[in-house]
């Protein structure tokens, strides 16, 4: 299976410009409202899991942050976001990785995941990523992870996908991380569509 999500993955990179794509952002507001909210500093180590050819690793550079690793299974994707940083790009950790294979070299102090864990649709999947969680993230970590809500769409990119409220999200996670914050938002294609996102906070009290 990891071949084919790979496969599938560097495909739609290759095939299509990273703001040509439905999750695109010109600007994670989300994601840095989390940031400040919970008070996480540019002297944290942040991993982005599925960060691809996301802006976020821009933002984060913009306001500081020293210690950025972005993880993604398709490497053209990675590559986009290094061309559009250009001599920056050296200021960051990329990982071409599966996330339910990968086995952390270290743990991070914030953990963000925006839109990565709904693709994730089977039980052995889940469960390597939370693994993959527990064995990456700092202890009092935080946990950044959005994902389609229950009413959000029920396939993306060609791809079935898992939705969840906070209260599921939780409970797949497990006792290990508490929540902090839930809250909704309704994310904006490049072509205007609305995609209902549950985003949650969590805090690694294990």
């Amino acid at each position: 299976m990891t071949g084919e999500r790979e496969r599938h993955w560097r495909t739609v990179y290759t095939d299509k410009q990273p703001d040509a794509v439905s999750w695109y952002q010109p600007t994670p507001e989300q994601s840095l409202l989390a940031l400040d909210r919970f008070g996480a500093r540019p002297g944290q180590s942040l991993i982005d899991i599925g960060g691809g050819a996301s802006t976020l690793v821009d933002a984060l550079l913009a306001r500081g942050w020293g210690d950025v690793t972005v993880l993604d299974i398709a490497a053209p994707a990675l590559a986009a976001a290094q061309a559009r940083l250009g001599a920056a790009s050296a200021n960051v950790a990329w990982e071409v990785a599966d996330i339910t294979d990968w086995q952390p070299p270290r743990r991070y102090g914030v953990w963000h995941d925006r839109a990565v864990f709904h693709f994730l649709t089977t039980p052995e999947q889940r469960a390597a990523y939370v693994r993959a969680l527990g064995e990456g993230l700092a202890a009092d970590g935080l946990v950044i992870i959005a994902t389609f809500a229950l009413d959000g769409p029920e396939k993306c990119s060609g791809l079935a996908v898992e939705r969840y409220d906070a209260d599921r999200l939780a409970a797949t996670l497990g006792p290990g991380f508490t929540l902090a914050a839930d809250w909704r938002d309704e994310h904006i294609t490049p072509w205007g569509a609305r995609q209902a996102f549950t985003w949650c906070v969590f805090r690694r009290t294990d």
